[in-house]
């Protein structure tokens, strides 16, 4: 008899809506792949298989191809396009340079974010906090819910904040995103960039909320007085070819 794996599927965004629930589990051929996983999902939900151009693969919290083979016990994810521990932060990395990534269900602490980061050295500290707004192209906004695929968010988040340090001449940079419920107001997710000159800190902030929105798979849901719907983004291109 031929071997069998069994892998574990995860759906976020409005791809759990189409799905019906948050998660699976699927029984394949040894040797399947990613791909074959989308097909078997896609083959009988049709709204998944007109999502297909815009999901991005996963496999145990690390961006995928279709080819990509599958092993017994494996996590898979489909990511739809990105509108993005102990203590206040269910996930967190903190950098061995000082860097600090995070997600967290409270109200994000911003003047912790900065202390934590900024040195004697430091002449500038920018933050960035991107906040909930109270309509949506004149459409008026209620709250908002963020969801995540947490491990792997966070991962990004440091993958992004590494490279912009590295090609930057700053200190240190931080970044958090909160999850959960959001009223109009509230923070959503905060750059922080610590640097000697002010120049490179407004850069680093400015390309790390840029680069979360596009890369890091965090989802946002707009509740309106008469409705509610995900948030449609797209992703950075250059995740397909890794």
């Amino acid at each position: 008899m031929a071997s069998r794996v069994r892998v574990k599927v995860l759906f976020f965004g409005m791809l759990k809506d189409i799905a019906g629930s948050g998660g699976d589990e699927v029984e394949l051929a040894e040797g399947a792949t990613l791909g074959a996983v989308f097909d078997q999902y896609a083959a009988r939900l049709p709204a998944l298989e007109r999502q297909r151009s815009s999901i991005l693969l996963a496999r145990n919290h690390e961006f995928g191809a279709a080819q990509t083979p599958l092993a017994d016990g494996d996590e898979v994810a489909f990511l739809p396009p990105v509108s993005g521990g102990s203590g206040p932060y269910t996930e967190e990395i903190a950098d061995p340079a000082g860097h600090f990534f995070a997600l967290t269900r409270e109200p994000i602490d911003t003047r912790a974010i900065a202390g934590r980061l900024q040195r004697g050295e430091d002449g500038a500290v920018v933050v960035f906090e991107g906040v909930v707004r109270n309509n949506t192209r004149g459409r008026a906004t209620e709250y908002l819910d963020y969801e995540c695929y947490e491990p792997m968010a966070v991962k990004m988040m440091a993958e992004i904040g590494r490279q912009i340090a590295a090609g930057l001449a700053i200190g240190r940079i931080g970044m958090v995103h909160r999850l959960g419920r959001m009223e109009v107001g509230e923070a959503s997710v905060v750059i922080v960039a610590t640097a000697p000159h002010r120049e490179a800190a407004f850069q680093a902030a400015m390309e790390g909320i840029d680069r979360l929105k596009k890369s890091v798979p965090i989802w946002k849901k707009e509740h309106f007085a008469d409705g509610e719907a995900w948030v449609e983004g797209e992703w950075d291109e250059s995740l397909r070819n890794r």
